[in-house]
């Protein structure tokens, strides 16, 4: 098994990966402040929870938006499989033809995910990472990553409202009845939900006006895809893994020694 990890400003996730699947995911908060050794220890606990055989583990993946946490959790992941991980970046063989104005400044994030969508999925599509931010990203018949859109992500747009105002309080995820809130848990409820699904529908429709062509699949990933896509009116495949499945190609791609 390869133990896939990923490197988020909010959370880290990670799992093992037979080659078929993620076996399980599991979430860390990032922390800058934290060391290699206290990474690893918690790594190792966690996947004592999910009664991971660490024999099984044979090597490592990383894909990182935290430059300076991405060393610290390779030393981390070494520590466990006395391998030095495979991290996604620049000089990388990924597969993807990326036509933006500096490919090497996409982010590790976005080129594990549409390196997996190209291959699982029928193309043109749209995949849609609702995490730390929200990123709609476009990859064409070919395969080719066309570019994307950033938004604010559903957790900051709800924290922001929360502590920019005096009267509006914290906001837990509940499911939204309506879109006429009747008091303001329900309205900021139906604003954060509903108003975050109906964006990504609007988008999603802007983005195939300009390519002039239907997606033929749109997919979703990331931590809070799954309180949001249920409420899209556009037919969206919600894939937690996909991440993981897109490092994992990668990897097949570097690593000619197929543990």
């Amino acid at each position: 098994m390869i133990l896939t990890i990923d490197i988020g400003n909010t959370n880290i996730t990670f799992g093992c990966h037979d080659r078929t699947k993620n076996t399980f995911t599991a979430r860390m908060s990032t922390d800058r402040a934290k060391t290699a050794d206290q990474y690893g220890a918690e790594m190792l606990q966690i996947l004592s929870l999910y009664r991971a055989n660490l024999n099984d583990i044979s090597d490592a993946a990383i894909s990182s938006v935290v430059p300076e946490l991405t060393e610290v959790i390779e030393r981390a992941a070494k520590k466990i499989t006395k391998k030095t991980p495979l991290v996604v970046g620049p000089g990388v063989k990924c597969g993807l033809n990326i036509k933006i104005d500096n490919p090497a400044q996409l982010g590790a994030d976005l080129v594990c995910s549409a390196v997996g969508a190209a291959e699982k999925y029928p193309l043109p599509c749209l995949v849609l990472d609702l995490g730390t931010a929200t990123k709609i990203s476009v990859i064409d018949d070919d395969g080719s990553f066309l570019g994307c859109s950033i938004s604010p992500g559903v957790v900051i747009s709800m924290n922001a409202l929360s502590n920019g105002t005096s009267l509006l309080p914290s906001l837990y995820f509940d499911k939204p009845q309506t879109a006429i809130g009747t008091n303001t848990v329900k309205s900021m409820q139906a604003g954060i939900v509903l108003g975050n699904a109906a964006m990504l529908d609007g988008m999603c429709e802007k983005i195939e006006k300009e390519l002039k062509k239907t997606a033929a699949t749109i997919v979703a990933t990331g931590g809070v895809a799954e309180r949001i896509i249920p409420y899209c009116e556009r037919d969206i495949i919600l894939d937690p893994d996909l991440i993981f499945d897109g490092m994992m190609s990668i990897y097949n791609k570097n690593r000619t020694n197929k543990r």
